[in-house]
């Protein structure tokens, strides 16, 4: 399947240094951020390549006791809006980081090593 135990060898050498890459490009993803706005802008979540949230804006106008659950409505929505938003700059960052390492193969989701 490999010809010879060089090519093993050789694609041993490929996954660690894959492995080094993946990691420093996940310690990388928490300086990748996107933000999200909802309810025209009154509620603004900012979430970085790590999925964590780093910043969540309320308007003062939000509030109040009334608008509980319109508020808690319109921080979802910004939220995961931010997070949908980010995913493409994830894979992006991450296909970046392994160029070079593994031949970019279509359809190839490094997502799953990001655990």
């Amino acid at each position: 399947m490999f010809g010879n135990m060089g090519d093993m060898m050789g694609l041993m050498g490929k996954m660690k240094d894959l492995q080094a890459r993946m990691k420093e490009a996940q310690e990388q993803l928490s300086t990748i951020t996107e933000s999200a706005e909802s309810g025209a802008g009154m509620v603004r979540a900012t979430v970085n390549g790590q999925k964590k949230i780093t910043a969540l804006e309320i308007d003062a106008d939000l509030i109040k006791p009334e608008d509980k659950e319109m508020l808690q409505d319109l921080v979802v929505a910004a939220v995961n809006k931010a997070l949908d938003d980010i995913e493409p700059k994830i894979k992006a960052h991450l296909q970046k980081a392994t160029e070079g390492v593994i031949p970019n193969i279509p359809g190839l989701d490094l997502s799953g090593l990001m655990k």
